[in-house]
């Protein structure tokens, strides 16, 4: 497995940084944060991104997609990652669609995915119920009414789920809270009689969603995937989940390590260069290695998937906890070396360590991604 970019994938990461640079740097999230902009992001941008194929790169090109793969897509997250890109790449094309992909209908994707390569519908998965992603502990229920269903339930952590024209919804319909077995995941329109949208407002000035419902009627036409056998959909989503956002957390790394270096370079103490300092070179050269060893691994994982490779799992969890505790490292030192300002929201340092602590926290931290592995490996 080659851990480089192809000539296709270099031209599609200098088309990326080209539009985020001129498009969406951070100050485009200060601006969404500071005006408490309704959506959380640009509908105009959003679509510039979809004539840029990006929407629909993961998809088929018969729904208008790029059928392209998630190495490429990676690329997205991680340049996305360097500028703090609030755009909902993650909720619609690799929770929702990435959802219907793995165990739509060929009506529910010829319905759906149209829309989101076009990027005129936008996608939620409303999955999460405790406060720390547990991806079984599942009690939203989903009692069978005549030949369909009736779901009650509450979801939080609803990734853009105030902005959603469909939810993938995960309830139980048989076993116990937390069995793997027994979970079903249902196609409903947002505006469906019974749901009830609170959006709420994240560390990392992202947006989620508290979703209630309360008797909402859904057929067996909407269920997604097989009735009881829900899990095997969500375990496809949330590898790929991981993985995009381990490339995110490698260029948040990035982004961070290249303003400190910038700062040692051009900060003076005493009349010295700080940069200077043996004790904060050691660090910083701590800090490019485990950058280094992070790009590599979210690449692999990504590939992995990709390549359908029978250990993409396991790669999946080593490159979410290796790039989550990269992270954490790299934004933490890069706050403390840039001293007291660093703490200031005036220089932007802190809004990474913000957007770093929830993208670990999406899916399976560290911990959780270590454990993981452990498992899968048989310890």
């Amino acid at each position: 497995m080659a851990l480089v970019l192809s000539d296709e994938q270099e031209l599609l990461k200098e088309s990326a940084v080209d539009f985020l640079n001129d498009k969406s740097p951070v100050t485009h999230l200060r601006e969404l944060r500071d005006n408490d902009d309704a959506d959380g992001f640009s509908r105009a941008l959003w679509k510039d991104m979809a004539e840029l194929g990006w929407t629909g790169i993961i998809f088929p090109e018969e729904h208008g997609g790029a059928d392209m793969g998630y190495a490429e897509l990676g690329i997205l997250f991680e340049e996305s990652g360097r500028r703090l890109s609030p755009y909902p790449l993650l909720s619609t094309i690799v929770l929702g669609g990435g959802a219907l992909m793995a165990g739509g209908t060929d009506e529910q994707r010829s319905k759906v995915l149209p829309g989101v390569c076009s990027g005129d519908t936008l996608l939620a998965m409303a999955v999460q119920e405790t406060a720390r992603f547990s991806p079984y502990a599942i009690e939203t229920s989903a009692a069978a009414d005549g030949s369909g269903y009736k779901i009650n339930g509450k979801k939080i952590f609803v990734l853009d789920g105030h902005v959603a024209n469909q939810l993938i919804v995960v309830a139980r319909t048989s076993g116990g809270a937390n069995d793997r077995d027994g979970i079903t995941l249902f196609l409903v329109p947002a505006d469906q009689q019974g749901i009830s949208i609170v959006r709420t407002k994240m560390v990392d000035s992202r947006n989620a969603a508290q979703i209630t419902f309360d008797n909402v009627s859904v057929s067996a036409d909407q269920v997604v995937g097989t009735v009881d056998a829900g899990a095997d959909v969500l375990d496809n989503v949330f590898d790929r989940a991981a993985a995009v956002l381990a490339s995110e957390l490698v260029g948040i790394s990035n982004e961070v390590f290249e303003r400190t270096v910038a700062y040692l370079k051009t900060r003076e103490q005493f009349g010295v260069l700080i940069g200077t300092f043996q004790g904060l070179k050691h660090r910083a050269a701590d800090m490019f290695c485990e950058i280094e060893l992070s790009k590599s691994i979210a690449l692999g994982a990504l590939r992995a998937i990709d390549d359908a490779d029978p250990d993409a799992t396991r790669v999946v969890s080593a490159a979410k906890a290796r790039t989550s505790d990269t992270s954490g490292l790299v934004t933490r030192e890069g706050v403390q070396m840039h001293g007291g300002i660093g703490m200031t929201d005036e220089e932007e340092l802190g809004l990474f360590l913000k957007r770093s602590k929830a993208a670990e926290l999406s899916f399976g931290d560290a911990s959780y991604h270590r454990d993981r592995f452990a498992t899968l490996t048989g310890f």
